[in-house]
């Protein structure tokens, strides 16, 4: 006799094993074919709007582990939103510019033949790569199942997206919301560009010299002027007028 046919229990269907490599890619398919997500925008059309304001990533390379915390939470929240009954659509976008990406062409062709390039043929050779990634992470993040308009993002490198930049940054200056001022820029030489402030680490450096200032107006031509009790102040044998 068998034990297992004494045994009252339960029969199903479902698998023992999740085999999740295999099954995975089936779940997702099924709710893509069933459109699950544009069914649950449908049905809060008319629901207050829930917006995410999410900052794209770079086109520059496959997805990682950042991507995946960075787009799984936001679309916990954006779930859970939708099936509270908030009309909660997601818009993936790519930032197509910048230093990140022309890199990764220049260390694919090299440096030398890059600046030998025209402007012009560099910036399609960025394009083109740009493009190239933002199929590859939108594979990933579908992969990732995770809701979203992926027949339709914005990318920055969209003449139609630049231009509505433009218009916005219009209205802005209409608005008196632009104004003009002095702002140090920090500037890669290797790179030849300018660095956005988070790029930019300082190291804490304790110096060993004792320096004080002071601003007042002198003239002379004394190759050497005390300028202050404990300072010196060199200058050349010509008639001069110091602020310092």
């Amino acid at each position: 006799m068998e034990y297992k046919t004494t045994l009252n229990l339960p029969r199903t269907e479902f698998p023992m094993r999740a085999n999740l490599p295999k099954r995975e890619p089936e779940m997702l398919a099924r709710w893509q074919e069933l459109r699950i997500d544009q069914k649950l925008q449908e049905a809060n059309s008319d629901r207050p709007r829930f917006v995410l304001h999410d900052g794209p990533p770079y086109a520059n390379g496959d997805i990682h582990i950042g991507h995946v915390m960075n787009k799984v939470l936001k679309d916990i929240v954006l779930k859970y939103r939708s099936m509270s009954g908030w009309l909660a659509p997601y818009v993936p976008g790519w930032d197509c510019h910048g230093l990140p990406i022309e890199l990764q062409v220049e260390k694919k062709i090299g440096r030398a033949k890059k600046d030998a390039m025209p402007i012009v043929e560099v910036r399609k050779r960025c394009r083109e790569y740009a493009l190239r990634f933002v199929d590859a992470q939108r594979d990933g993040f579908r992969r990732l199942g995770i809701f979203g308009d992926w027949d339709h993002p914005y990318l920055t490198l969209d003449p139609a997206y630049e231009a509505e930049e433009i218009r916005v940054l219009g209205r802005c200056i209409a608005a008196g919301l632009v104004y003009r001022g002095v702002k140090p820029v920090q500037w890669c030489p290797s790179c030849r560009t300018a660095l956005a402030e988070a790029e930019v680490e300082h190291e804490n450096v304790t110096s060993p010299s004792k320096s004080s200032y002071s601003r007042r107006c002198v003239s002379s031509t004394r190759s050497e002027i005390s300028v202050s009790p404990g300072s010196r102040c060199i200058t050349p044998s010509v008639h001069s007028r110091i602020c310092s």
